[in-house]
């Protein structure tokens, strides 16, 4: 079976500097990464550097269920792009393209095999939307 890739965009109104460190600091990570408001996200640590790791536990309010997403970065260009392979091996790339006052962002992630298409890119575009809403706070 091939790897499919899905590609999710956010435009958000804020500067690029508040953008990139909402999206590569733990301290900001925690405040965003969920896809709804029946999960949160109670740690996330960011080592933000070339073989450096990256993890954030996801879970559940009432607390029947947590995992942990993690992965390592390949490639970082700061405040343009970040490459890093996950946890179970996949793809995900990260770009960010300044747009007078306002900063694209480009999730680009290898879909995994349990789940259909559309409920990851269902999920990871409710967490994108948690993220553009908590940097244009």
């Amino acid at each position: 079976m091939e790897t499919v890739e899905i590609t999710l965009k956010a435009v958000i109104d804020a500067p690029l500097q508040k953008v990139w460190e909402n999206w590569t600091q733990g301290k900001h990570v925690i405040g965003w990464n969920f896809a709804s408001e029946d999960w949160h996200c109670p740690a996330a640590e960011y080592d933000l550097r070339e073989g450096g790791k990256f993890s954030a536990t996801m879970a559940a309010k009432d607390g029947s269920f947590s995992f942990e997403f993690w992965g390592i970065y390949s490639k970082i260009i700061p405040f343009q792009e970040i490459r890093s392979t996950m946890g179970d091996g996949r793809k995900l790339d990260v770009f960010f393209e300044q747009n007078g006052n306002q900063v694209l962002v480009t999730e680009v992630f290898e879909a995994e095999k349990q789940n259909s298409i559309d409920l990851q890119r269902q999920g990871w575009q409710a967490i994108l939307n948690n993220f553009k809403t908590y940097c244009e706070k």
